[in-house]
């Protein structure tokens, strides 16, 4: 009896320990440029894809000088709070609890985050809280800032990579080198090369959360008091074992 518990024990382990750290890339896409850019990442990293789409469908973006995204920024800006200030998007059923990093690609509107990515994030970015999220923005030519507050404001409690990738449209065609740059900045291979046991430092502090997003821990120099299990410890998925 005490031979079969230690065979499933050690089962349980090395099937725990085979887990690996997912990633997940959400992107929208208007001028197709962004999806060239997801494209091609898609050649660089194994990841989980989704594009946001807006429920309303045929809408020209650009008729009028944009007008209709312009109002959308309008729209939010005046009421970020509220979700009806936000576009409709087709119904994107996703288990963030999957995944420890988030990729988020999409373009620059007047300096916000383009509207349809705003509503995606608007209903899901809590669901984000102790995930590593990397952004990804496509823009003619204006600066990013503006995209990264929109998405701090949205995502909450998301572990921020940096920095973050800005591709301009003229650069899309690189974007495969501006990629693995970017890669290599954020030490992606680290992030997601599994899961390690968490090793007790005292001169380190922890934010923990759940596997579903729930903050357990803030800022504090020690796990002891968390029972065995999986947690995102500081950005990466980890065991902690007694």
């Amino acid at each position: 009896m005490i031979m079969k518990r230690l065979i499933l024990s050690a089962t349980i382990i090395m099937s725990v320990l085979s887990i690996q750290a997912k990633t997940l890339i959400v992107y929208y896409s208007y001028t197709n440029n962004v999806e060239r850019i997801v494209n091609e990442l898609r050649t660089q990293i194994e990841a989980d894809v989704i594009e946001v789409e807006p429920a309303e469908k045929g809408l020209d973006y650009a008729a009028n000088n944009y007008a209709i995204g312009s109002a959308q920024i309008a729209a939010i800006r005046e009421n970020p709070d509220d979700a009806s200030s936000y576009p409709a998007i087709d119904p994107v059923n996703v288990d963030m609890s999957e995944y420890s990093t988030v990729i988020i690609g999409a373009p620059l509107w007047w300096s916000n985050m383009a509207a349809p990515m705003q509503t995606f994030l608007f209903q899901h970015g809590k669901e984000m809280a102790g995930k590593n999220i990397g952004l990804i923005v496509s823009s003619a030519s204006s600066g990013i800032s503006g995209v990264e507050s929109d998405a701090k404001r949205l995502i909450p409690n998301g572990i921020f990579l940096e920095p973050s990738l800005w591709i301009r449209s003229s650069q899309t065609s690189n974007a495969g080198t501006l990629l693995q740059n970017w890669l290599q900045a954020i030490d992606y291979n680290n992030l997601t090369s599994g899961i390690g046991n968490i090793e007790q430092d005292h001169n380190t502090c922890f934010t923990v959360y759940s596997l579903s997003g729930l903050r357990l821990l803030a800022d504090a120099y020690s796990t002891a008091a968390l029972p065995a299990g999986l947690y995102i410890i500081n950005g990466k998925k980890r065991l902690i074992s007694r």
